[in-house]
């Protein structure tokens, strides 16, 4: 972790949705397992489709092909499970989701603080919007970037210059949160200070491993260690 000093001047935030402000691991492999047996294929464990979440819905329904095959996916069935999984995930979508603990807080503080909010996720846009009005978060976010959103998804930069563009911030002036590795390095490569929190997916690994200025346990505790920009 680098050495920031808290707390951290910044003129708006960025936070990543799936493992970071929403749990939505069920009605992602519940949607991968519709999928698979749609296909004739074995259904997976939740805990290892866990490991594929985070690079967006074709490395999902990709990797979860891989695992329930043992082999690698042809490219045809890879084209012949995309919409069929898209059709399942929009019949769950937000089904089963659960706010983590410390959002709402943290969301309200960031409000108070007077720092505008992007949230910049991987996911699909037509499933990021109605996921967001479900919970109630849309009104915190007046700029949303998708997975669809650009050319490039995280871990490419692309999503968080655009959102701080469109937030009228330079990169290194947007504080990212997110869960995993693609928010960090997406965060690195844009120039843009970032923190991961402490559950979430991660595919995996270990947040302690990754690259970021702070390791919080929820988004409130990391608007504690924010302040807004001097004007």
């Amino acid at each position: 972790m680098s050495a920031v000093p808290f707390p951290l001047a910044v003129g708006a935030v960025a936070i990543d949705l799936d493992g970071t402000m929403l749990d939505t691991i069920e009605d992602l492999c519940n949607a991968v397992n519709h999928t698979l047996a749609a296909l004739h294929l074995p259904k997976l464990e939740l805990d290892l489709v866990r490991t594929f979440v985070g690079k967006g819905i074709s490395n999902l329904v990709e990797r979860s092909l891989r695992a329930a095959l043992g082999a690698e996916p042809d490219k045809k069935l890879v084209a012949q499970a995309m919409p069929v999984y898209e059709a399942n995930y929009a019949r769950v979508n937000g089904d089963t989701a659960t706010i983590y603990p410390g959002v709402h807080e943290g969301l309200e503080a960031l409000i108070r603080a007077g720092l505008r909010l992007a949230c910049v996720t991987n996911k699909s846009a037509r499933f990021t919007a109605p996921l967001l009005e479900r919970v109630g978060f849309a009104r915190y976010f007046p700029v949303v970037v998708c997975g669809d959103t650009l050319p490039q998804k995280k871990p490419d930069p692309m999503p968080l210059t655009y959102a701080a563009r469109c937030l009228g911030v330079s990169p290194a002036q947007m504080l990212m949160i997110g869960d995993s590795i693609n928010d960090a390095q997406a965060a690195r490569a844009a120039g843009c200070p970032v923190f991961c929190v402490t559950y979430g997916y991660n595919e995996g690994r270990d947040v302690r491993t990754l690259d970021v200025d702070a390791i919080v346990p929820s988004i409130a505790a990391a608007a504690a260690l924010v302040r807004k920009l001097d004007p």
